[in-house]
């Protein structure tokens, strides 16, 4: 695949597609210590056949963004969340864990190098980053890798769900996500290959994407396809899901944090019955890809309801959307080091 130049990038007109950018960065776990860390510009990689990341699964992932201000700086979200996150990912597959330091050095090499592909300031689009880490070599029993290959790379995206800030229907989901014991609450490879055919199933019916419920009593919302769940009340509370399968989204404890402090609202991390929506006036997806997605609607059984409009935005979603994006983008000042700039 050839290298993308940034010369030939619409900025104004990115989907959420992966490109072959110049430079990622790599570091490999050998003999106890992590060694050969620094920027590569081949993005092609080569692992054993018998790699466990191919065979068993172990294999993690994170998603973080890159924001181009309007004074033309470069600043990063809260990536010392992604690091813990992916600390936490790492320990439940018995990988070895990137110090936080490390990682978020090693994101700000990646982008850095990559500044020129970082989308300008006002059409929304940003610089999507990847950090991946694979169990690599020769393995053929079930038990964790010796070698582990630690790897970032980049490209500039639009919106994940299309149309951005605008309401799109979701369909809730036969099959489930996540064991509450399993791995949800981790962000693994394995969660994201089993939400493939149902995720294919609601495409196929002309929703946005599916709603997972839990996966004893299929009465509880979950998650949003890959995303966090949350709920205006009408009596103005933001509510968001709280369950041992839910991958913990940075977004969704921003907003957790920015509805209470900022907006002065209630905030609850508990049950979402199915069939009690109707206490909701306002719904929404939120993550570092989706951002935050308004749900128009919600099918259930074949009945489809209908939160604040399918068509317009509520102003509780816009009021957090902007806050965020604002904060995000460097025209809000947010609470103490949630932004990190880019030198």
């Amino acid at each position: 695949m050839a290298k993308v130049k940034a010369t030939d990038v619409d900025f104004n007109n990115l989907s959420f597609d992966y490109m072959d950018l110049p430079y990622r960065y790599q570091a490999y776990w050998k003999d106890g210590k992590w060694q050969d860390a620094g920027l590569v510009e081949e993005s092609d990689v080569c692992i054993n056949e018998g790699s466990t990341a191919l065979h068993y699964g172990q294999s993690d992932f994170e998603g973080l963004k890159a924001y181009r201000t309007k004074d033309g700086t470069i600043q990063l979200f809260r990536p010392d969340q992604n690091a813990v996150r992916m600390q936490h990912s790492c320990e439940r597959l018995l990988m070895p864990q990137v110090p936080t330091d490390m990682f978020v050095d090693a994101v700000k090499q990646v982008v850095k190098a990559n500044a020129d592909f970082v989308p300008p300031y006002g059409n929304g689009a940003t610089l999507y980053i990847r950090p991946v880490m694979w169990g690599v070599g020769g393995v053929i029993g079930v038990h964790p890798a010796d070698e582990y290959l630690f790897r970032i790379f980049v490209m500039p995206v639009g919106n994940y769900f299309k149309g951005g800030l605008t309401p799109t229907n979701f369909t809730t989901s036969e099959y489930d996500r996540a064991a509450h014991k399993g791995t949800g609450q981790s962000k693994v490879g394995g969660n994201y290959a089993a939400s493939l055919m149902p995720g294919e199933q609601a495409h196929q019916h002309g929703f946005s994407d599916c709603v997972y419920l839990d996966p004893i009593n299929h009465q509880k919302i979950e998650e949003v396809g890959s995303a966090n769940f949350f709920g205006i009340t009408k009596d103005d509370k933001f509510v968001t899901p709280k369950s041992p399968s839910i991958l913990p989204s940075i977004t969704k404890y921003s907003l957790l944090y920015l509805a209470e402090h900022e907006l002065g609202m209630e905030t609850e991390q508990g049950d979402v019955y199915i069939d009690d929506l109707d206490r909701f006036k306002e719904a929404g997806a939120c993550g570092t890809a989706a951002v935050i997605s308004p749900i128009g609607g919600l099918e259930h059984n074949g009945k489809l309801h209908v939160f604040y409009s399918e068509t317009e935005v509520g102003p509780v979603t816009r009021k957090l959307y902007d806050l965020l994006t604002g904060i995000q983008f460097g025209d809000v000042k947010g609470p103490e080091g949630w932004v990190v700039k880019v030198q």
